[in-house]
């Protein structure tokens, strides 16, 4: 029982507690004596698991993700998914902790990173690629909580992965759409949160790529930057349409979504339509599809993104500082057209 104490860093008598059922302890530092003792290979400690644990398999786990925007139609149920993926997890004991940062400055991402994993065993985080964002995931490391990149890469080495979409293939699939929809060839428009995306740089770059190889007489405006804000989104639409009469396509992989249908729908017109696409699908892009003001929208699958980011923490969690391969899991996505939605 000493050495079981020592391993889980608590006195004898906690480990006393946890065997004999003397007295509550806190289920998570029941859980580090229990695996101290597996550890050590001491007798008693099935028969801990089975008082305290009632026999459930693996460790208990909590697992913190940070998500972006509170008031965003496509983070809140995100993150009821992510509560409801731990919860139905049977291969370990799991408990999600949801947190909105609606700053996107790569130093307060990195600050609550390093905030909620003081509770948290692992990280998942929607972030930009930034070294203040690499510099808390190596920190994270170091001290055995490992993070997973949510939606959006992150450039560190020391990620435990990535969970979310190839967004070499959504930006393709926004320029075949753009392409084949559109009226004549003209200029497309392209709108981010933020430059710092890896995602929705590559959905740029591949959009890109795309037009370049199969359209060419489509031309591609430089990236505005949007900062996923409903009203920057909107002003940076209204400036586009004013200032490029040949606009004809407009790719949306960012936020504020809400804003830029609002500017099409105040500039609509029969004799020049705009084909846009979209990510996500919300009560806003329903009705705008429904209406034809959005043409398609590439959706992120909420339920099977939550049970993915919840699978590879744990199994990074389960490498207990071996060598680990981060591992990127690209999900299939969604397409909603006005005819499906």
């Amino acid at each position: 029982m000493v050495a079981v104490a020592e391993a889980a860093g608590v006195s004898v008598a906690t480990v006393d507690r946890v065997l004999n059922s003397r007295l509550p302890v806190k289920e998570r530092t029941a859980v580090r004596v229990i695996e101290a003792a597996q550890r050590l290979g001491y007798h008693g400690a099935d028969l801990m698991r089975q008082r305290v644990l009632g026999g459930a398999k693996g460790p208990a786990r909590t697992l913190g993700f940070i998500l972006q925007m509170h008031h965003d139609a496509f983070y809140q149920p995100l993150g009821e998914a992510l509560c409801q993926a731990a919860a139905a997890e049977t291969r370990w004991r799991c408990q999600a902790v949801v947190r909105m940062v609606d700053a996107l400055q790569p130093e307060a991402m990195a600050d609550a990173m390093r905030d909620l994993a003081r509770q948290a065993d692992g990280i998942g985080v929607v972030a930009g690629d930034h070294p203040h964002v690499n510099q808390a995931v190596a920190d994270l490391k170091a001290a055995g909580c490992p993070t997973v990149a949510l939606l959006s890469d992150i450039g560190s080495p020391l990620r435990a992965g990535y969970v979310g979409l190839d967004h070499r293939k959504t930006g393709r699939t926004a320029g075949w759409a753009i392409s084949r929809l559109s009226r004549q060839p003209g200029e497309v428009a392209v709108l981010v949160g933020s430059h710092r995306f890896i995602g929705q740089e590559l959905a740029e770059m591949s959009l890109r790529s795309y037009l370049r190889e199969r359209a060419p007489d489509f031309r591609v405006l430089d990236a505005v930057v949007s900062r996923e804000e409903e009203a920057m989104a909107y002003e940076a639409t209204l400036a586009l349409i004013d200032r490029h009469p040949d606009l004809v396509g407009l790719h949306l992989p960012s936020g504020g979504v809400a804003g830029v249908v609002r500017a099409l729908r105040e500039t609509r017109s029969h004799d020049h339509h705009i084909v846009s696409v979209a990510a996500e699908l919300s009560p806003v892009h329903r009705a705008a599809l429904l209406d034809g003001v959005l043409d398609l929208v590439i959706a992120t699958p909420r339920q099977a993104v939550a049970q993915a980011a919840v699978q590879l923490l744990c199994e990074a969690l389960d490498a207990h500082g071996q060598s680990w391969t981060p591992r990127a899991m690209d999900l299939p996505f969604d397409l909603f057209s006005p005819e499906n939605v």
